[in-house]
């Protein structure tokens, strides 16, 4: 058998393991997961929670999970709680909670020792004249006019900076460093910017705020952490993040012995989808959604709202991987690791869509039963309920033709079905409206044919077996059916069209359907297969008058058949 050992690592194990090699002790170890708190976790967020956290319990290493919170003019506490909350959910616990803003006087400090050793200067130009001044990847940039300030003079500016004695926009502080470099990040990076917004941490305390490039590497520095993981789209930053991380190793390497490093991977793309939060936002705002947790949205908690598993999302991004090259993944792989999950752990139950009436004509009028009803035929442990029988019952309307072809396994005139934990019923007649719609079907059965009364009758091979509910007994629910929230598979891959064009209109269809009485006391959250349906689980909006049922998922993928 092979041993976990020996299974092949992916490139960041081989990284870890090359250095534990060259002697960076196992007690060294520690990652973080660093989200920036303006909007919820979503889909291409589980693949870098489930790297780091994955690390922390494959080498027993802490795992911080640190805010990003520099930026107060988009950060909110409803987004930390969220966060929180999501990755919890997921099965993950992290080590330490920590904030970037905890570290803004270390960083101001450290800034102050960058001007004194002309590693940083105050910059009055404006935001565009900054840009021109910046070049393009071809060409150099210029130096700032004010590149050259004296050392007195940029420490002072940069202390009246921080007393908010300067208005947005008039000052910035930049690293000293190359405008002629390759690397467009080289070329002087902003540090700090002024803005005069109310901080959820740290309330007025500061009006100058950090910018990501230096904040983001000198708080794995605090933390010591070894190995900083972040996507693919921050690989030009290891250059400037290696740059700051070297400089204040320089003046703090007896408080913090440890300089981190920054690796990266591929981010997760899923098809269907979009994954800024900025456009998510924008979802938001605009009522497309009914909020972050909208069972249409990629967020974590719109996918738990949905009915998705912690369990089915971590064996998702297992088998997705790492990789250093970017790819889109199919949305339907997402869908068939619920699906795998749900058909292990979901009990059966019945429901009815799109209900048509049957009367059993020789059934006894005024008579109903209870019958058995196991939750799951397949595996052991589930238990069963009582469902009631009677004369009258829903079926699916897709379930009936008056007439059909052989291939049609399901009720047609003259035909016999086997009703699910019930009787076999034949069809004998129907009742159609003005409009040629079928309102009623009139059938008979048979009274030996009970499941599991062992009868020859009841064992009688039949072809077609349908759900159904007792007219009499069956329990009112709103049923939410989602579609994919846009229609394009990529829908912000389009330089000539907005990603807003490829709203897919029919994307949520409310249903009045019945389901079994079983279901009224199903609490908010729990999970089921709807027999013959799909998987199905119970809205947050549900109530004890008003049962409201998400459609999670069908049973098949009939996805790449071109059909729902």
């Amino acid at each position: 058998m092979m041993s976990e050992e020996t299974k092949s690592l992916n490139f960041i194990e081989h990284i870890i393991e090359d250095d534990l090699a060259n002697g960076t002790p196992k007690d060294n170890l520690r990652f973080r997961f660093p989200p920036e708190p303006n909007g919820y976790l979503h889909i291409g967020h589980t693949k870098a929670i489930g790297i780091s956290f994955g690390l922390g319990e494959k080498y027993n290493a802490p795992v911080n999970l640190r805010f990003d919170d520099t930026n107060p003019a988009k950060e909110e506490q409803e987004y930390v709680d969220a966060i929180k909350r999501d990755i919890k959910w997921l099965g993950y616990t992290w080590a330490n909670e920590c904030y970037s803003s905890d570290y803004f006087q270390q960083l101001y400090d450290w800034a102050i020792l960058l001007i004194k050793d002309g590693k940083a200067y105050v910059d009055s130009q404006t935001s565009e004249e900054m840009r021109v001044q910046k070049g393009t990847p071809t060409q150099a940039g210029t130096n700032s006019p004010f590149r050259n300030r004296s050392i007195e003079e940029n420490l002072q500016l940069f202390q009246s900076m921080k007393d908010g004695k300067f208005k947005e926009g008039e000052h910035t502080l930049r690293a000293k460093i190359d405008m002629a470099s390759p690397n467009m990040l080289m070329r002087d990076p902003l540090m700090y910017r002024i803005m005069f917004k109310h901080h959820h941490r740290t309330g007025n305390d500061w009006c100058i705020y950090p910018m990501y490039d230096w904040t983001h590497g000198e708080s794995d520095y605090i933390e010591q952490i070894s190995h900083s993981l972040c996507s693919l789209e921050f690989k030009p930053h290891r250059e400037l993040y290696n740059w700051f991380r070297d400089l204040v190793f320089e003046y703090s390497s007896e408080k913090y012995p440890l300089p981190p490093k920054q690796r990266e991977f591929s981010r997760l793309n899923l098809s269907y989808t979009i994954m800024s939060k900025r456009k998510l936002l924008k979802l938001v705002e605009e009522n497309i959604v009914s909020g972050w947790d909208d069972p249409r949205m990629p967020t974590i908690s719109g996918l738990r709202r949905r009915g998705y598993t912690p369990a089915s999302i971590r064996s998702f991004v297992e088998t997705v991987g790492v990789s250093k090259r970017e790819n889109v993944i199919d949305v339907a792989l997402l869908e068939f690791k619920i699906r795998e999950d749900l058909n292990k752990n979901a009990p059966r139950v019945m429901g009815v869509l799109d209900p048509v009436k049957v009367v059993i004509t020789n059934y006894p009028e005024g008579e109903e039963e209870m019958l058995d009803a196991s939750y799951n035929d397949y595996e052991e442990g589930f238990g069963s309920r009582k469902v009631p029988f009677s004369r009258e019952i829903y079926i699916e309307r897709e379930d009936f033709r008056e007439e059909a072809n052989k291939k049609f396994f399901r009720l047609k005139l003259g035909k016999e079905v086997r009703l699910k934990n019930a009787y076999f019923i034949t069809a004998n007649s129907c009742t159609k409206d003005a409009d040629g719609t079928i309102t009623e079907i009139q059938c008979t059965y048979d009274p030996l044919t009970k499941s599991g009364s062992g009868t020859p009758e009841s064992t009688r091979k039949v072809k077609g077996t349908l759900h159904w509910v007792s007219v009499k007994h069956a329990v009112k629910a709103e049923v939410r059916a989602y579609d994919r929230l846009f229609l394009d598979e990529a829908p912000d891959a389009h330089k000539d069209k907005d990603y807003m064009d490829f709203l897919n209109p029919n994307s949520l269809e409310v249903i009045d359907a019945f389901v079994e009485p079983s279901l009224q006391t199903a609490k908010i959250g729990e999970r089921f297969q709807f027999q013959r349906l799909g998987y199905f689980n119970v809205d947050d909006d549900s109530t004890s008058e008003q049962l409201v049922f998400n459609k999670t998922v069908g049973l098949r993928d009939s996805w790449g058949n071109g059909k729902k």
